[in-house]
């Protein structure tokens, strides 16, 4: 468990399948974490429970799912994770979704990539941290680029979003510009 001054990251458990389903539902939720990709939602109940068979037999070495709660109250609000962990090239990439639309733009989602990125650094010998997200999503991108992340490349127009085409925006750290070394 990590905890910063807003939010906790735990363990992903199995009782967070329901939030997961909804924020999947949610349309909005769905627009600004993936563009709207119809793969990401909507979804069935039935393709939460497979997706969660496969995310709590994850391996922390490999990829791992958290989920994010409000400090305040105690509130599920979010998920985290990390994924393609490659020790031997040093290099992982990260996510963080906040499904509660009441805890946007106040600074959760941010406290908890930062808390990631202090796991990851922290944990591993890992070299860089790699992130993506779409132009449109213009929240995201600041909020990246004020925790360290730098754009380091743009896939032009590879993001359908209602009909209109959008950038996909890569972003990376690397370890020396980690702001919060352990």
């Amino acid at each position: 468990m990590f905890e910063g001054k807003l939010v906790r990251l735990r363990a992903l458990g199995a009782e967070d399948a329901e939030h997961h389903f909804r924020w999947r539902n949610d349309p909005e939720v769905v627009r600004w974490a993936a563009g709207g990709d119809p793969l990401f939602g909507p979804v069935t109940a039935e393709a939460i429970g497979l997706g969660f068979e496969t995310m709590l037999r994850l391996s922390p070495r490999e990829s791992a799912v958290f989920t994010v709660e409000d400090l305040a109250g105690g509130k599920v609000i979010g998920m985290a994770d990390y994924r393609d962990l490659d020790p031997y090239v040093g290099v992982a990439t990260l996510g963080v979704t906040i499904g509660e639309r009441e805890f946007w733009g106040h600074g959760h989602g941010s406290e908890a990539l930062r808390l990631l990125v202090d796991h990851l650094f922290g944990a591993y010998s890992l070299s860089r941290l790699e992130l993506d997200t779409w132009s449109g999503n213009e929240r995201a991108m600041r909020a990246f680029t004020r925790l360290g992340f730098r754009e380091e490349g743009r896939r032009r127009s590879a993001v359908l979003v209602e009909g209109d085409r959008y950038d996909r925006v890569l972003f990376g750290m690397l370890r020396e510009e980690w702001a919060n070394p352990a």
